[in-house]
């Protein structure tokens, strides 16, 4: 063959079919948005089996039976029989342990487990941005947790109560058992999610959780018949029921009422621990996206 001839062409080019994506491109805050309502979407179970709704729906029942008998109670011509910011303080401590410890790991372990998450942070997310949209949605399961059964208590209130006054009177204290929820679940949601984040492994996150809330629980209950206020310092659920007094509630919990330096130290520590949960998120996925 002559030195000038040209080069036999072997390459070919194959149509494949595929197609260029010509709709619309949304940018991070999308992207958080969508992560959020799938999270949430999980927390429940939902779209996945039955299996998996298990939990969280065995969970929200047993919370939501106390609503249920007070409704039987006003029908037979009773009165309300759980106040609103109290409403049954152990059965709230036990189906939000059970809720927690099975759903915050499978809002986080499961990733940490495969390995997507260079995946996430391939897209424009930034680290910070995917514990605090799993935060957000945990926070929101949690409030549809402890508010929804307020709710219900509230209309099987109103239905035996005559007047606009007596109506307005349950209002006014449904809307501070409602803020006592948001505060319930912004506490225990963060330190739930930020414990679940350091394993890959649902049962030891599972365990860690569980752990944590139930045996902190158990001891503050032993605390409380000894040293009631100094108790609230050994519980999430115990400190949040001290800043719940502190704050001006009346009713009665399984804690002395904080006075003085004791409420104001049951609000101090509740701030550090959301702030401490907090960091510990941003921290642990920062160093995971490096």
């Amino acid at each position: 063959m002559s030195a000038d001839a040209a080069p036999t062409q072997t390459g070919v080019i194959h149509d494949l079919g595929y197609q260029r994506y010509t709709g619309d491109r949304y940018g991070r805050a999308a992207i958080v948005r969508t992560l959020t309502g799938y999270s949430l979407r999980s927390a429940f179970g939902l779209g996945r089996g039955a299996r998996a709704k298990i939990v969280p729906v065995g969970a929200f029942a047993l919370i939501c039976l106390p609503a249920v008998i007070n409704a039987f109670i006003v029908a037979r011509g009773g009165t309300r029989a759980f106040p609103y910011d109290t409403y049954s303080y152990p059965v709230r401590a036990v189906a939000l342990t059970i809720f927690l410890a099975a759903q915050a790991p499978e809002l986080v372990s499961r990733d940490l487990r495969h390995r997507v998450l260079p995946l996430y942070f391939a897209r424009p997310l930034r680290p910070a941005d995917y514990p605090l949209a799993k935060l957000a949605a945990l926070i929101t399961a949690c409030l549809i947790m402890l508010d929804v059964p307020l709710l219900l208590l509230y209309v099987g209130t109103i239905v035996g109560v005559h007047g606009p006054g007596a109506v307005w009177h349950q209002t006014t204290l449904l809307l501070s058992g409602l803020a006592l929820g948001l505060l319930w679940s912004v506490v225990l949601a963060t330190i739930a999610l930020a414990i679940a984040s350091f394993s890959g492994r649902r049962a030891f996150a599972a365990g860690g959780v569980a752990g944590l809330f139930f045996l902190t629980f158990v001891l503050s209950e032993v605390l409380s018949t000894i040293a009631p206020r100094a108790a609230g310092l050994v519980s999430p659920f115990a400190l949040l029921d001290g800043v719940r007094m502190w704050l001006g509630s009346a009713n009665p919990g399984p804690l002395a009422a904080p006075g003085g330096s004791w409420g104001t130290g049951y609000a101090v520590l509740l701030l550090a621990l959301v702030a401490a949960g907090l960091a510990a998120l941003v921290a642990r996925y920062r160093a995971v996206a490096s």
